[in-house]
């Protein structure tokens, strides 16, 4: 299992830098839900001069992908508030970002609704509904869930990835000690 942000010792750049390939892939595994293919070709574009060039390393692993694996990558992201989070089952990185917006503390309403959003998300794109809710709050949720249900499923597999690469981004920064994270 991966750690939590809180419970790791955060490494230099200069030590991700000397990390062997499967060092690395070991210590950013968590980066991406269940996606560690994705550190290990990050680990391919070493060094690295800033943090920044570690979440560029990992948004083009994904792009580069094939849009297979790029849907693979979609739909191994839980659910907002779904069954996942309900049986603990989920990512210790996604139970910290839920929870960061509130999402372990919802009132039954809120919940339906988000049970609601979810099962529209699944019907309409076979995907979940992919946020970065660390930069967002429940209200903002709803509304990008509510807005991003009129996209084309073209429109939604990019918005997903967008999210997914600002997640990866301050998921990375968690990890660095000379990053942004807190």
């Amino acid at each position: 299992m991966t750690r939590s942000p809180a419970h790791v010792d955060r490494l230099s750049l200069e030590d991700v830098n000397a990390l062997s390939t499967d060092a690395f892939t070991h210590y950013f595994a968590g980066v991406l839900e269940h996606s560690p293919q994705y550190a290990e070709a990050a680990a391919a574009q070493r060094p690295f001069k800033h943090v920044e060039e570690i979440a560029d390393a990992f948004r083009t692993a994904v792009q580069d992908d094939s849009k297979a694996a790029q849907l693979k990558l979609i739909r191994a992201h839980p659910d907002l508030a779904g069954k996942a989070a309900l049986a603990g089952e989920l990512t210790a990185e996604s139970a910290h970002e839920q929870a960061s917006a509130g999402l372990d503390r919802l009132s039954p309403d809120e919940f339906a609704e988000f049970g609601r959003l979810n099962e529209a998300y699944h019907e309409k794109f076979d995907l979940p509904y992919v946020v970065c809710v660390r930069e967002n709050d429940k209200d903002s949720i709803f509304e990008g869930a509510r807005r991003r249900l009129a996209n084309t499923p073209e429109q939604e597999r990019a918005a997903a990835l967008h999210e997914i690469s600002r997640i990866a981004r301050l998921r990375i920064l968690d990890l660095i000690a000379d990053g942004n994270g807190k």
